[in-house]
């Protein structure tokens, strides 16, 4: 990997050379990366890049589980993307460098201050962080589905029932071991309910892992932020709401995000797709539409968060109670509905 870099980088800014080369600390994905550092003092090489190794599939563990994508793709989802987003000004990275036979990339360096971090270091702004971040959620959600692409895999893929069904299936494992108050049938049908109603509402091109982690802040000017993104390979039509349940209750967001900011939120949302003239439901439907997918989410992450810790990926026991709390919250506000998923869950 280090010589792919090496030789890379001397091959894309002639007379430069990489005087560090540091591998950092992933996700939950298989792929690697490598935060590359050149030689100060020239304006037209920038002081560092990101080497992204691929790892040996394209295809996210769901997508391959339900058959999602086409069989045999011309290249990377992470290309496809990135070339249609680009086009639409999608403040994604720029891509330096691709080798399809060592399956690596050479990509910008957005910075080291994720969202959540901007947010954490200063509470009072992270309204107006997310703010922006929603601004840039409007433009994909808006921009991206007015304009489809044959050419984009994304507006192949949908986050359908059987998608929603599939990331519940951690969680209705995990069950037994939050609550004896449950019968397993009863819920698997209101399980089943859930994901049926979210796989009927309408859908936009949706980023799917949209969270404070995938954001990243740049400061410009005086107080200015700028967004960028990443992680955004596996982009598909979704539910509007799938990506903005995404970004205000992932893992201990609530920390940051009371529910008066995120009113706001969804509000600031709501109004700027009216203004961009954005096919809308009703206010009362948005909102309803928001609530599933947050319940929805937060039962798959503490089922996916406890399958990552038994199989020996630690740090992410954690965010279970933040994950359950955001259900029981959910479970709360869409009262009657699933009753027995609010019993099974309410201890």
């Amino acid at each position: 990997m280090h010589e792919w870099i090496s030789d890379t980088v001397a091959r894309r800014w002639r007379g430069t050379r990489a005087v560090d080369i540091a591998e950092l600390r992933g996700d939950a994905s298989a792929r690697r990366f490598w935060r590359v550092r050149l030689p100060p003092g020239s304006r037209r090489i920038p002081s560092t890049a990101i080497a992204i190794d691929l790892g040996p599939d394209d295809l996210p563990r769901y997508a391959r589980a339900i058959e999602m994508y086409p069989k045999s793709m011309a290249e990377p989802p992470w290309l496809n993307l990135h070339r249609y987003l680009s086009g639409l000004g999608v403040p994604v990275p720029e891509l330096y460098e691709w080798s399809p036979q060592a399956r690596m990339m050479l990509v910008e360096d957005v910075g080291e201050v994720s969202l959540f971090d901007a947010a954490r270091r200063d509470p009072a702004d992270a309204g107006d962080l997310y703010r922006e971040a929603v601004s840039e959620l409007l433009r994909i959600h808006v921009e991206a589905t007015a304009h489809p692409d044959p050419r984009c895999v994304a507006f192949k893929v949908a986050y359908d029932v059987r998608l929603f069904a599939w990331e519940m299936e951690d969680f209705a494992a995990e069950l037994p071991s939050l609550s004896a108050e449950f019968d397993r049938e009863v819920i698997g049908h209101e399980l089943d309910a859930l994901a049926s109603r979210l796989g009927k509402l309408p859908r936009v091109l949706s980023h799917r892992d949209f969270h404070g982690g995938n954001l990243f802040v740049q400061q410009a000017r005086g107080r200015a932020v700028r967004i960028r993104i990443i992680d955004f390979q596996d982009a598909l039509m979704a539910p509007a709401a799938q990506d903005l349940s995404v970004l205000l209750t992932t893992r201990d967001t609530g920390e940051l995000i009371t529910p008066a900011i995120e009113q706001k939120l969804l509000d600031f949302y709501y109004t700027g797709a009216i203004r961009r003239k954005a096919p809308v439901p009703a206010y009362d439907d948005f909102i309803a539409s928001y609530r599933l997918c947050v319940l929805q989410h937060a039962l798959k992450c503490v089922g996916r968060f406890a399958r990552l810790e038994r199989e020996g990926k630690p740090g992410y026991k954690v965010y279970i109670p933040h994950a359950l709390g955001q259900a029981r919250r959910m479970l709360a506000e869409l009262a009657p509905e699933f009753p027995n998923l609010r019993i099974a869950l309410a201890s």
